[in-house]
Formats: structure tokens, sequence, C-alpha cells
């Protein structure tokens, strides 16, 4: 994509500078609001890939992830253009809630329509304004309320590109997901902007092998797209788990969950993975795995209702190499030297 002259929010933003737009949104209450975004151009042509988080405004750990990103000096030698928006949902971050004040998801209100509700109008602003003058979208999120998800990323394994980059992060597990009507990643696709979506943590929490494995997760991505350099590295690159299919399991009765399995944990079929018991009764009740697999999201409150859903499970037939490699990510989490590795890397140029 071109990328001689480039604007945004009105504000022309010349090669290798790196600076901070206020796009304004929709009043609340008569308050001003704006969308802080930072752009980061390179001194030299490149893509122009955004980074995104908090779509969902309780959803914390992209914010963080893309906060250490930022401060990375290795982004001095961009190729492209880097676009961050580390809080999208401005209104839902400040009440605390996934949703807008008129109660709509802004990840199904795209494209959005400036004549439409709140959630509709902020989609169309982010739309237009940034997400359609790019050629790669990476967007940052978590689990909703009381679930965690283990670190995986989401996309089109179909798609050569994507499916090369999703490997590239260096997450977990790389799903295959279907798009939902409404979302960023369906109307992006239909313009033919790809998107990768990273899962990891809980909302409201900051989890640190998911900020460490995302921050990580995103220069190999840049990299992967030729917008940094190539770097000589001892180390060996940590392949996913690929998975096409996934289910949530829910409860079958309502009382207090006690789960005997955590995230990365791989299920046989037919293998109890949780009990249910009555508060006040003796009764206790079974939840067992459909099939084998790996365990990519659960429930993190002990109190159930019939049908609340209490584990996420990718389907994976063969269980030792999945133990093989989720240990070894287990044991290899990204440690805080790795980001000063960054830095200082051998760069072959």
């Amino acid at each position: 994509m071109p990328d001689e002259k480039f604007v945004l929010g009105g504000v022309e933003v010349p090669k290798g500078v790196n600076t901070t737009i206020n796009i304004d949104l929709p009043k609340l209450y008569n308050t001003p609001t704006q969308l802080p975004v930072r752009v980061i151009r390179g001194k030299k042509n490149g893509p122009v890939v955004f980074i995104s988080a908090a779509i969902h405004g309780d959803e914390l750990n992209g914010v963080e992830i893309i906060r250490r990103l930022r401060k990375l000096n290795i982004l001095k030698k961009l190729k492209g253009t880097l676009i961050l928006v580390p809080v999208v949902n401005v209104y839902g971050m400040m009440n605390l809630s996934r949703y807008l004040p008129d109660r709509r998801d802004l990840n199904r209100s795209f494209p959005g329509s400036s004549k439409g509700s709140l959630a509709s109008r902020v989609a169309k602003i982010f739309f237009d304004e940034i997400v359609c003058k790019c050629s790669l979208g990476i967007d940052l999120h978590t689990a909703s309320i009381h679930k965690s998800n283990l670190p995986q990323i989401r996309t089109n394994i179909d798609n050569e590109y994507t499916f090369k980059l999703a490997q590239a992060f260096e997450a977990p597990v790389v799903l295959h997901s279907e798009l939902r009507d409404g979302s960023l990643r369906a109307v992006a696709q239909e313009e033919g902007i790809p998107i990768l979506l990273y899962e990891a943590g809980e909302a409201l929490r900051f989890d640190e092998t998911s900020i460490r494995i995302g921050v990580k997760g995103l220069v190999n991505v840049l990299r992967a797209n030729e917008m940094l350099p190539k770097v000589i590295s001892k180390k060996t690159p940590r392949t996913p788990i690929i998975t096409k299919s996934s289910k949530w399991i829910r409860s079958i009765e309502s009382g207090m969950l006690r789960t005997i399995k955590a995230l990365g944990d791989t299920v046989h079929k037919d293998e109890v993975i949780a009990y249910i018991d009555e508060p006040l009764g003796d009764k206790i009740f079974e939840i067992f795995s459909p099939f084998n697999g790996i365990i990519i999201g659960k429930s993190e409150i002990p109190l159930i209702q019939e049908g609340d859903a209490v584990f996420h499970i990718a389907n994976f037939n063969n269980l030792d190499l999945a133990d093989n490699k989720i240990e070894y990510f287990g044991e290899n989490a990204i440690e805080q030297s790795e980001f000063h590795e960054l830095n200082n890397e051998e760069i072959i140029e």
C-alpha cells in the first residue's frame, strides 16, 4: 500500500515521525470524548498496519501490550506505518464495561453509520479513519468477564498470508475462527483487510504471561510482514498448536462449580473435567469432555447456572504432541530479558 503521504484524523504525518492524534468521538452528556491514536511512521515505505485493543472496554491486557510495544527501540527501524489504538471503546473503559453506554457491543456494530446508535457511530469513525487506511490489522482481546483464555491467535487459517502471520506470532494455539456478523474482522475481510485476533487472559485483569507473549508476538508479526528487520537468533521458534474447531462445554445443572482442569490442559473424550455440587444437597454432577482436545478457555467463577459456559475446548487428537507443545510454552514463558534482546539483537540488514 503506497504511503508517500499519510493523513489520519485530518493530520498529515510525515515519514520518520512518531506522534499522537486525537480523533473526536460523539460527546457523552456534552462532555467531549476523543479517541487517542499513536502513529509511528518509518523513514522507508512499507505496509500500513493497525494494532487495536479494548474494543470491549473491560479487556485490558491489550492496552498494556500496546503500551510496552510502543516503548521498544526496535520500532526506530520500522518500515511503513504503524497505527496504535490502545483503547477503542473509551466509553466502556470509563465504566469498566464490555459495552458502550447504549448497551451495544461495539464488535457487532461494524461497519457502522454516522446516523446510527452510539456504538454504530463509534464503529464508523474507527473503521473509516483507521481500518480502511491499513493493509493488515491485529486486534487484542481477553475473555469476557469471569472467564479466562489461554493465549491464542484466531484467524482464517485457510488464507496463506494470515496463517503465516498467525504462526509467526508464536502464541500457544492458532484457532481457525469463523466470522461473526457485524464484527470488525468480518467487515474488514469484506474490504480485503485481513485481521489477526489475539485472545489471552481475563477481563479487568492483567496477566503477565499473556502480555509478554503478546508484545513479542506483535514484534514477530511485524518482522514476518517485512516491517522490522530480520535478526540472527539462536532461539528455536515456538511452534503453535493448529486447530480448526472448538466448542464451549456448558453446565448441565446449577450449583457450585469445581473445575479439575486448567487452561492448557489436554483432555480425553469422556474424561471428567468438572463437578457441580448442590449448595444444600448431596448430589454431585459430572461434566465430561465430548472429544480429545486442549482447554483454551474456562470459567473463573464457582457459581454456575444450567447452560452457563464452563470450558472452551479446542479439538486436537494428538494429545502427546499437545502436551509437549503446551509444556514448552509454560517452561519458556517470555522472560523480561527477551524484551531487552529486542533492542540489542544482531540485525540482518
